[in-house]
């Protein structure tokens, strides 16, 4: 879990060519700031002095920009630099610090760090790294799996028949992402990311017939690392009155929120002689239209008011 800089440095340092250019703190220097002022500083970017980043970048430009201050304004912006606390500030382009933030660094406790690569690449890889590394997660009971593209979590209470129906999806050629234990982040406003536990991979466990390699069994593709979840399904074996009690032309739909996304949410209804590998499947071609903006339950509610009102037209005006 990359939560301290020096984890950082120690996973990307010598891709990024990452160097301390001040000593290396001897505690662990946190990447994230509880402070509630803070707290929702952004992770990393250029030198910013109003909306300040814990990670502060200095390229040539802001090279540039503090070589023209005058030497009041020079002083007052390392000043502001090092007063907001940045977790380190990292010069790229193989720069230099000139001895006044070296000195100011120090004064503050402000480690100072160097790369060989460009500003704008350093930040875009510290980036995707850093919105992976310290995104919201949360693990949830189910099967995650990916059907005709779009990541589905199965769910549903215990032997309701999730890992079976996994099993016969994978037969249909869509792919295993997690079972049991499928692990979610939040890697933008509304994204979430699916992936595996590393002692989970590739393993389905089927009652009756144990724990299954689905890697080994179908090939590379009946397996994936991680998928965007699209779609909850959620198995449920209900009685006669509750099966009444769906809407005939929106179904079950409805919304779950994970992390603070909302995610659409069909419950399935779980019966002997229903083929839910087949109703995934349309479930999922549904919501893709869905996305695309059709909605078949109002194109038929459009459809049968036009019928209705070609029947019935509108009685003919009279003539004064």
């Amino acid at each position: 879990m990359i939560e301290s800089l020096q984890s950082l440095i120690a996973q990307t340092g010598s891709r990024l060519k990452l160097q301390w250019l001040t000593p290396e703190p001897v505690t662990p220097r946190p990447l994230r700031d509880d402070h509630p002022g803070r707290a929702r500083q952004s992770l990393i970017g250029s030198l910013n002095c109003i909306h300040p980043n814990r990670l502060q970048v200095i390229g040539h430009a802001e090279i540039l920009y503090l070589n023209e201050l005058g030497r009041t304004a020079y002083t007052e912006t390392v000043k502001k630099l090092f007063t907001d606390r940045p977790t380190a500030v990292i010069f790229s382009d193989g720069i230099e610090p000139d001895p006044g933030l070296r000195e100011a660094a120090v004064q503050s406790s402000t480690p100072l760090l160097g790369s060989a690569l460009g500003d704008e690449e350093l930040i875009n890889h510290l980036r995707y790294f850093l919105t992976h590394a310290l995104a919201d997660r949360l693990t949830l009971h189910g099967v995650f799996i990916e059907v005709l593209g779009m990541g589905v979590l199965l769910v549903g209470d215990p032997a309701v028949g999730k890992s079976e129906l996994a099993l016969d999806l994978v037969a249909r050629g869509h792919r295993l992402i997690a079972d049991d234990a499928p692990r979610f982040a939040r890697i933008a406003p509304e994204t979430l990311e699916g992936t595996c536990p590393e002692t989970l991979r590739d393993f389905l466990e089927v009652r009756g017939l144990g724990v299954l390699n689905i890697r080994a069994m179908f090939g590379e593709g009946a397996v994936v690392r991680s998928k965007t979840l699209n779609l909850i399904i959620d198995l449920q074996p209900l009685d006669h009155q509750q099966l009444q009690s769906i809407d005939r032309l929106s179904g079950s739909l409805s919304t779950c929120t994970i992390l603070g996304v909302v995610i659409p949410r069909i419950t399935m209804p779980v019966a002997p002689g229903r083929n839910l590998a087949i109703l995934v499947e349309a479930a999922v071609r549904h919501q893709i239209l869905r996305i695309r903006g059709y909605d078949a339950g109002v194109d038929f509610v459009d459809r049968q008011a036009r019928a209705i009102s070609l029947d019935r037209p509108d009685p003919p005006r009279s003539i004064r």
